[in-house]
């Protein structure tokens, strides 16, 4: 059984902060929950999926993040409570009807997780989220520790529910992914009957009212907050400093004003209830120390309503100085850590530190130079994007009218990489290549003749590219989608999507067809196996030449991880020494140095390549790039 769903109340057990959320939600008896599957966040819904039918909850990955929020707000209309989760860019989407929702009021509890990407380290972009709760006037909470990520769900539930508004919850990658201890409550045996009230539309009508009603109702939130327990004050009566903190910042804080002796010298204000602020509870602590320091990522939102607050409350509180982001104190961009912290406080004590001796570092930094392979991003062994990206770049080359690829995030987005043959010259968000093509394909009147190929994913194409293939079609601009189809959602974790014909909590499904979508919008529609590369090769080129306006290739293999766990290898895969040339093979090395699968590997002892069989997944693709015709595949 998972431990988001054991029932033995005081015992405790490993999560990651994921997880963690989600039991929070058992815990509040939570009903519905919803989202589109986004790393970090994507495992609180998962685990939520794993006990859904055993705890009672409804569980669905949703085809985006708006639909996502909307389903579980329905729940919230009619008395249940509900759950979306999404990453920083999945807010982006669901703002729309956020920013409304906030003004018609919630009835059941209404919980948003927001896990936030700091340094982007799976995302297209670094946002802080937290500007949509100041923006929407919500309630926000973010969690420093495992046990905190638990207990402020769970009490997220009920303050949404005692306010009547929804409320968001900001995690970040390093709470999300991590894990640590945590203490179980109770599984709520109640059960609530859905009912929505038609006698009481909910609708955010008239704005005055609703917008003063939304302003009231943050009020009472701020009285909430003034005695919450996620508000902490540590360190002397008057210290020399002031630490202003929150999530996962507050544990860097507390390592290295610790590693530094400054225990005596420091206080630290933890702020679990970040938006709208504590007013009393600040006031009593702003007043201990003359100078502040504001840790937090990744945007100064703290650090500027702090401040904000002192301005305001200036004849009580006095001057300040204020070290942070805005004074260079503190790195305005990227993820926190316990070494920037630990640097800025050594700057500022004028103290030394030494977490390890120099010589030692310096013998780890040359060792690992000099025996740590040097590892670039890229595609899996088998991956069927490869073989798309190779066909694409042997089409446009046959093209000559120096056509290029429009892309966006997923996989595929390796397509800007050596990986991917460097094919793909813009990407942004989900979607946005389709969208960007719309644009380039009405720019023929003003003399542009080059070739335009959009790129997407299956689970990108029902997310994001529907419409701006509609308006393509509509419009009737001129270009060629490639739906890259590996029947999963790969990026995140082969979350089903309504092309994979399984739901969320493993229910057969019906397929939504993309072929028979497309041609009912009226399309070009052809479909091919990129495997087959010689075939893909010369569709991509044929459509490129054909007429005008919308062609779509759906270029369909199964992802070679989701295919791997359920099938052996499609072909073995060999090198035959005598045919390998090697680096006179006519592009030097063009199996492992241009093609790069990391099932082909190159041997400097015998100048040749050589497959590795514990990588090669059978594909059986290099066998079609060889110019020599030395590799060679067998049906397995």
């Amino acid at each position: 059984m998972s431990l988001i769903a054991k029932d033995a109340p005081g015992q405790q057990v490993l999560l990651m902060g994921n997880e963690a959320i989600a039991r929070g939600a058992v815990e509040a008896g939570v009903k519905v929950c919803a989202a589109y599957p986004g790393n970090p966040s994507s495992e609180i819904i998962g685990s939520l999926a794993q006990v859904g039918e055993d705890l009672g909850i409804y569980v669905e990955w949703s085809v985006n993040e708006k639909v996502a929020l909307e389903i579980s707000a329905a729940a919230s209309f009619a008395g249940l409570r509900g759950l979306t989760a999404m990453k920083q860019n999945g807010l982006n989407v669901a703002s729309d009807f956020l920013l409304n929702l906030n003004l018609s009021g919630t009835k059941g509890g209404l919980v948003v997780v927001v896990c936030d990407d700091p340094s982007a380290l799976s995302s297209s972009n670094e946002e802080d989220s937290r500007a949509y709760a100041k923006l929407g006037d919500l309630p926000l909470l973010e969690p420093s520790t495992f046990q905190e990520a638990k207990d402020m769900t769970k009490w997220a539930f009920e303050l949404s529910e005692e306010l009547g508004i929804p409320c968001m919850l900001r995690s970040v990658t390093r709470v999300s992914h991590a894990r640590g201890n945590v203490k179980l409550g109770e599984i709520p045996k109640d059960v609530r009957e859905p009912h929505f009230d038609t006698t009481h539309p909910i609708i955010p009508l008239p704005v005055a009212w609703t917008h003063r009603s939304l302003h009231d109702k943050l009020a009472k939130c701020r009285e909430r907050f003034e005695t919450s327990s996620f508000n902490i004050y540590q360190g002397p009566e008057k210290p020399e400093l002031l630490v202003v903190t929150c999530g996962s910042s507050w544990l860097y804080v507390r390592e290295a004003v610790h590693n530094l002796g400054l225990e005596d010298r420091v206080g630290v204000v933890k702020l679990g209830t970040t938006w709208p602020l504590p007013g009393d509870f600040l006031r009593r602590h702003l007043k201990r120390a003359a100078r502040i320091l504001f840790v937090e990522e990744v945007d100064p939102f703290l650090e500027e309503n702090v401040k904000a607050f002192c301005a305001e409350n200036g004849d009580e509180l006095g001057m300040k100085t204020f070290l942070g982001k805005a004074s260079g104190d503190m790195p305005d961009i990227g993820e926190m850590n316990p070494d920037i912290v630990t640097e800025t406080l050594k700057r500022i004590f004028r103290v030394s530190y030494e977490p390890r001796p120099s010589e030692y570092a310096q013998n780890a930094t040359q060792i690992a130079l000099q025996h740590a392979p040097m590892r670039q991003l890229g595609f899996c062994a088998g991956c069927p994007h490869r073989a798309t990206y190779w066909a694409v770049k042997n089409a446009l080359a046959m093209d000559g009218r120096d056509g290029f690829v429009l892309g966006d995030i997923g996989c595929y987005t390796l397509g800007i990489a050596p990986a991917g043959f460097s094919q793909v010259k813009t990407f942004h968000a989900m979607g946005s290549g389709t969208g960007l093509a719309n644009g380039f394909g009405q720019l023929e009147r003003f003399g542009f003749h080059q070739p335009i190929i959009a790129v997407c994913g299956d689970s990108t194409f029902y997310h994001a590219a529907v419409p701006a293939l509609i308006n393509a079609q509509y419009n009737r601009a001129d270009f060629l989608m490639l739906i890259l189809d590996n029947s999963a959602t790969s990026m995140t974790g082969f979350q089903p999507h309504p092309g994979t014909g399984r739901t969320a909590m493993g229910q057969e499904a019906p397929v939504v067809d993309i072929e028979g979508l497309c041609r009912a919008l009226g399309a070009h529609v052809e479909a091919v196996d990129p495997f087959q590369v010689t075939e893909t090769t010369h569709t991509i080129y044929r459509l490129l030449q054909k007429g005008k306006g919308l062609r779509v290739l759906v270029v369909r293999r199964e992802c070679a991880l989701v295919r791997g766990k359920r099938e052996g290898k499609l072909f073995q895969v060999r090198v035959d020494q005598q045919r390998c040339i090697g680096i006179d093979c006519g592009c030097n090395r063009l199996c492992t140095r241009v093609f790069k699968c990391p099932g082909l590997v190159w041997d400097p002892e015998t100048g040749k390549a050589r497959v590795d069989e514990a990588i090669c997944t059978g594909c059986g693709v290099c066998a079609e790039i060889c110019p020599s015709s030395a590799i060679i595949k067998e049906v397995a």
